[in-house]
């Protein structure tokens, strides 16, 4: 059941600007509807307070790698950062639901900081990487993701809260958020790499913890937070809000989504992988990321085109045409014999992943009970995570006996499973609309 200590009335929540019959044009087309919703201040702070996450996993590997002298110690530490924010984000996310986003983005703000700061502690201080000290560290990093702020996720709560009823603006906020996750996880490795080779391995993560207490905090107070923060509107008779799926068809339709993120981060997973070991067969393993980047770019340019694909496109239909593209660029990854003809390949195959991604957020909403929309936020965000940790074990295996072109097997499957799910949800929401409309006897 939904608590909040101090609920919001409606008359006491900020009211998003008016939306007159013919709205004023903007120079930024339909995302001109965003500040006015939410005011300039929180696309902002939403966009930099998640650049923290996006630096944690890279910074403790190269944090650990650089001061143990082992890429084992530093993988390790890497993979209890994934680890910590997979389990963290759904609790975290159970938590906003429960006692409001506000008290629960403060809190993790500053445990995140502690965290951060006891892995630099303990890591700098540690003369040799005994496998006590090593044990200290890896509890740190893990502590590091699980305590992570989820700022991507619970952006979009309250861009679904803001929204409530209008289905347009809400394509256009998701498509905006998911250009925001793609430009930070390409800044973010980026920005690591930058300060940890010019000035110190260690700055990245005190940069981190600077970010997370200064602007996850000032994102925490935003005004918007009393739209997330109150009581969800009243239930329709099918236990949702506004009507839908019925609860039954809800607790398993909800599997769906999150599933496919399980699918994306596979795919994101296997392809970094595949890319190291196709780079590494010119010599040059340390562009792997550069290459990565190049997907990423296409991808978040791909992502804000979500707001101008017609409404009569529906949710379903664009998580299936995306997909299936996907899975035909993906295929071709096996293909290009050279750098350059890869990145071609990677500048086509992104175009196909961000509107993925954003519509498989879409229909997490659409399907997401009212009283769960945190939850439900950041289960789909750690499906992503720990689909990245089973598609890089995947394919690095196949790596291991088959070279890139066993690797590029992975990140293809991932593609197909995606196309699968967005059939099924095709399915599913189609029966579960059906249901709900049906007369009751």
């Amino acid at each position: 059941m939904y608590k909040n200590p101090t609920p919001a009335s409606a008359d006491s929540l900020p009211s998003p600007a008016p939306r007159p019959d013919r709205p004023e044009r903007s120079r930024l087309g339909r995302f001109g509807v965003l500040p006015r919703l939410a005011g300039t201040s929180f696309l902002v702070l939403g966009l930099f307070a998640r650049l923290p996450l996006a630096m944690l996993t890279v910074g403790a590997l190269t944090l650990v790698t650089t001061a143990s002298g082992s890429y084992a110690a530093g993988g390790f530490a890497a993979g209890a950062v994934g680890i910590g924010s997979a389990l963290g984000a759904p609790l975290l996310g159970v938590l906003a639901d429960r006692r409001g986003q506000r008290i629960v983005l403060l809190v993790s703000a500053v445990l995140n900081t502690l965290a951060i700061a006891a892995l630099l502690v303990v890591t700098l201080t540690s003369a040799r990487f005994s496998g006590g000290s090593l044990a200290l560290v890896l509890v740190a990093a893990f502590a590091m993701g699980f305590t992570c702020p989820q700022i991507g996720p619970l952006a979009r709560v309250r861009w679904m809260a803001m929204t409530r009823g209008r289905g347009a603006d809400l394509d256009t906020a998701l498509s905006y958020e998911g250009t925001a996750d793609e430009l930070t996880f390409v800044l973010g490795p980026a920005l690591v790499g930058l300060l940890a080779a010019v000035i110190a391995p260690w700055l990245p993560l005190a940069l981190a913890a600077a970010l997370t207490l200064t602007l996850v905090s000032a994102f925490a107070v935003h005004r918007t937070v009393a739209f997330s923060d109150a009581p969800p509107a009243p239930e329709g008779d099918d236990g949702t809000a506004g009507g839908g799926a019925s609860p039954g068809y809800r607790s398993w339709v909800v599997l769906l989504p999150v599933t496919g993120m399980i699918a994306m981060g596979t795919f994101f997973g296997s392809t970094q992988t595949f890319l190291t070991a196709f780079t590494g067969h010119f010599g040059s393993a340390e562009s792997s990321g550069l290459l990565y980047a190049v997907m990423g770019l296409s991808s978040a340019l791909a992502a804000l085109s979500v707001a101008y694909w017609p409404r009569r496109f529906g949710h379903t239909a664009r998580w299936i045409a995306s997909a299936a593209a996907m899975a035909v660029a993906a295929a071709a990854l096996a293909l290009p014999d050279s750098i350059g003809a890869m990145v071609l390949v990677l500048l086509a195959l992104g175009l196909f992943v961000g509107p993925t991604m954003v519509t498989i957020f879409s229909i997490g909403s659409e399907v997401a009970p009212a009283h769960r929309l945190g939850t439900v936020m950041t289960l789909l965000a750690s499906g992503i995570v720990a689909g990245t940790a089973i598609g890089s074990a995947l394919a690095g295996t196949l790596a291991e006996t088959g070279g890139a072109a066993g690797a590029a097997a992975v990140p293809a499957s991932a593609a197909g499973v995606l196309l699968l799910l967005g059939v099924l949800s095709a399915v599913a929401l189609r029966r579960a609309k059906g249901r709900s409309v049906s007369p009751r006897g």
